[in-house]
């Protein structure tokens, strides 16, 4: 089985053919970053019309690299949500349109789904059941995952997501965009213990996560630092970089720990963009060597948006959706109709099992 996978959920046009013999076949990916880098932040608007200029080229292309024509694919798979409205509606169009045109069946998508389910795409690759924590631009979650589709939120972000907290630290030290690399990159030249940072919602029990505390005393900080013309030194900038970063690691590393003593798991999928961020794989590897579990996380480029991960869920639900019609329970969406519905907001413990 070919499934073409896109992915436009928010700022990356990502098209990927999956193939159930040899894996991921073609992989294109168009970043926005550049565009939305001047505005410190992304622009729907702007992100939706940069996809519809971008997503019928890289279809070609992935075509193209793998050696393809429509007639070969079987399905095709596409990010329903959540996302972006006007993202997701241009990759839905397209997606179901081509679908029809070729007499293949469309496929929904959840974009957190591709996320969890992104290290399956790894040699070593984790198996039932394990702990996913999903750490993107907009979402912070733990998942207890017992197997594709049976999925049962844990904890989640009760305001900024971590990702969304690298931003905006990002911003309000001067950093570029997006903010989890740069302030990545600062803290590799700045004294962890040089401040002092909370760990939120750490001194409690429970498996949610709050960073708009944080964020709120970084910005204090930084506030307190700054010299008569408004200005932090580059060495200040690093060292509370440095600190914040080890915070927030500290923070969902804590919260891994619960989560698997709770369930009784061994293993931990790491995922999400937040997942490329070095700091947080070595405190989770030295945890898991600590604790005998098993962490797992993809590859960096399969850990921000991309058209593979899409592709092989939907490959995965293909499979299923040839014995059953509906595999969403909230959202209706046969398997052949080709409906343009988006979901801007879906809990991933909705979805039905494969």
């Amino acid at each position: 089985m070919k499934v073409l996978g896109i992915e436009t959920s928010c700022d990356e046009t990502g098209v990927a053919i999956y193939d159930s013999e040899f894996g991921i076949i073609a992989d294109q990916l168009y970043s926005q970053v550049e565009m939305h880098a001047e505005f410190g932040g992304v622009v729907p608007e702007l992100a939706s019309r940069d996809h519809i200029r971008k997503l019928l080229p890289l279809v070609e292309l992935a075509l193209k690299e793998a050696n393809c024509e429509p007639a070969d694919l079987d399905a095709i798979a596409y990010t329903f949500g959540p996302g972006l409205v006007g993202a997701l509606l241009v990759g839905s169009t397209l997606a179901s349109t081509l679908a029809w045109s070729w007499g293949i069946p469309a496929i929904p998508v959840h974009h957190m789904e591709g996320h969890l389910l992104a290290p399956m795409l790894e040699e070593e690759s984790p198996e039932f059941p394990f702990v996913a924590l999903l750490v993107s631009g907009g979402h912070t979650q733990l998942v207890d995952v017992r197997a594709v589709g049976e999925y049962k939120l844990l904890g989640e972000s009760l305001d900024d997501a971590a990702g969304e907290a690298f931003d905006k630290t990002a911003k309000l030290l001067g950093l570029g965009y997006p903010g989890g690399p740069s302030v990545a990159a600062a803290a590799e030249n700045g004294q962890v213990d040089k401040f002092k940072f909370p760990r939120p919602m750490t001194d409690r029990p429970g498996l949610d996560f709050s960073f708009s505390g944080l964020k709120t005393h970084t910005l204090t900080l930084a506030n307190s630092q700054r010299n008569e013309k408004g200005e932090i030194d580059e060495q200040t900038v690093a060292d509370i970089a440095a600190g914040f970063q080890e915070a927030v690691a500290d923070t969902l590393v804590i919260k891994c720990r619960r989560a698997l003593e709770q369930t009784g798991h061994k293993q931990l999928v790491l995922a999400g963009g937040v997942a490329a961020n070095m700091r947080l794989r070595e405190k989770l590897a030295q945890e898991s060597e600590k604790k005998d579990w098993a962490l797992h996380y993809p590859r960096s480029k399969f850990c921000t948006d991309n058209g593979a991960m899409i592709a092989y869920v939907g490959a995965l639900r293909a499979f299923d959706r040839l014995k059953a019609v509906d595999p969403l329970k909230a959202v209706e969406h046969r398997f052949d109709n080709y409906d343009i519905s988006v979901v801007p907001r879906f809990p991933i413990d909705q979805l039905e099992s494969v």
